[in-house]
């Protein structure tokens, strides 16, 4: 396994990008989208663990636009985030989705029939958008709390299956919201499966942040990489 990074052009400027790369080569893909606080040591090991696991892993910094190249942000304060990701409207993210997709399926080294999306907080509403715009073989969103907002829009356009990772104690996502995302799904004919861990709260998979809940991240990870085994 080894990482490097990379500048991918995109209609916007250069975004700096994050790729880790698996043993085997060439190999299925996976996007991995960051959290607000950008793609931190947290991210980057996220992206690490996948190629580990075989997956081509690819990780591009989305706040190119309004952030110095490697920013992350403090877990401390959120709000100063919101120049950065005010900027990521649908058509800004499907301009940058097009150049990072672009860039993997033009590499040798990929499988480019065979490119999943994941992401976590931010990032998990940017997976369900990208599922929406592109063909791809899985999606995985964790506790994307913007799908509330949007998922009368995109719920009917999902693409491929999709794994939701909810957060029972998220302030920011109540179980009427998982219901009513779920029935959306389901009265669309969508392709998903929907976990709930109870005892933990927003951000609960990174282990750098205070809501980190180890055994609620272990079965996490572990149901994830077997739903992308299964389909990508």
């Amino acid at each position: 396994m080894n990482t490097e990074t990379v500048i991918i052009n995109t209609a916007h400027g250069e975004m700096q990008t994050f790729v880790a790369y698996p043993d085997s080569s060439p190999s299925p893909c996976i996007l991995v989208l960051q959290e607000a606080f950008g793609v931190n040591d947290h991210i980057k090991d996220v992206t690490i663990r996948f190629a580990k696991e075989g997956y081509l892993a690819v990780a591009p910094e989305l706040y190119y636009r309004t952030a110095p190249p490697g920013f992350s942000g403090s877990y401390e304060d959120f709000m100063g985030l919101k120049p950065h990701f005010s900027q990521l409207t649908p058509e800004n993210l499907q301009s940058d989705l097009n150049a990072a997709l672009d860039w993997i399926k033009s590499n040798p080294k990929s499988i480019p029939d065979r490119i999943a999306s994941i992401g976590y907080c931010l990032g998990g509403w940017v997976s369900f958008l990208a599922n929406s715009l592109y063909t791809f073989k899985a999606a995985v969103s964790y506790y994307g709390s913007r799908i509330v907002q949007t998922s009368e829009e995109y719920s009917p356009k999902q693409n491929a299956p999709l794994l939701l990772v909810w957060a029972g104690k998220d302030r920011s996502v109540k179980q009427t919201h998982i219901a009513a995302i779920s029935e959306l799904l389901k009265s669309s004919g969508k392709n998903f499966v929907e976990l709930v861990f109870s005892e933990a709260e927003h951000g609960f998979f990174c282990d750098a942040r205070a809501a980190y809940h180890k055994p609620s991240a272990a079965q996490a990870w572990a149901i994830t990489l077997a739903f992308l085994k299964e389909h990508v």
